[in-house]
């Protein structure tokens, strides 16, 4: 049974609210560590909002968050009234990443297309907030032409890329691809916390 919290997202003053997006890529492993990562932060609150295929690669369990999925989109709203949850999740959030973000949900969010919870979250980003993503997948998907199209793609949309790097990966090729390191996602993201928490101060 859903409660208030779980449809309305209250979040309390002063709390930075990120939301983690996980998507299909074997990097996805990493959730669990960057999600408690992420709650080392002061005040950071997290939620995060996964792929149907994201989910093949952990154990919901041992992620120290609520996880939300394309099931919790429908099965909350039904009738007018309901609250719509990828925008409840875009209001909730002040800094949206997307880690990993796989080669099919780059072309997904890079054309516009929103066909799950998360790429209606990113359809509905409000672009004055920041939103950090970062690409993960094997050497030759990375190194296709259309990668760096799309890439800068979300970069015009001012979207921060969080650079892959090289490494060998699990399928045993080695190159760049592999998702970075969760110290240099938890730094950047700390970095806008900082910004906000300086900013709150100066009001």
């Amino acid at each position: 049974m859903q409660t208030d919290d779980d449809v309305f997202l209250p979040k309390s003053s002063g709390t930075f609210c990120v939301l983690v997006g996980v998507t299909g890529s074997v990097a996805a492993l990493k959730l669990p560590l960057l999600v408690s990562e992420l709650l080392q932060l002061p005040g950071v609150d997290v939620k995060v909002v996964s792929t149907e295929h994201a989910q093949h690669f952990y154990c919901a369990e041992e992620v120290p968050a609520k996880v939300y999925s394309d099931k919790d989109e429908w099965e909350m709203w039904t009738q007018r009234s309901d609250p719509v949850l990828h925008i409840e999740l875009r209001r909730w959030a002040d800094l949206l990443v997307i880690a990993p973000l796989d080669a099919n949900t780059l072309g997904k969010i890079a054309s516009g297309i929103c066909d799950n919870l998360l790429t209606c979250v990113v359809r509905a980003w409000d672009t004055r907030r920041p939103l950090l993503f970062c690409p993960a997948m094997n050497t030759a998907m990375w190194q296709h032409p259309i990668t760096a199209q799309q890439v800068d793609r979300l970069k015009e949309f001012g979207y921060v890329e969080i650079p892959c790097i090289a490494k060998k990966l699990v399928c045993g090729d080695e190159g760049k691809g592999a998702m970075a390191e969760v110290s240099t996602i938890i730094a950047a993201i700390d970095q806008y916390l900082q910004q906000t928490t300086e900013a709150s101060q100066q009001t």
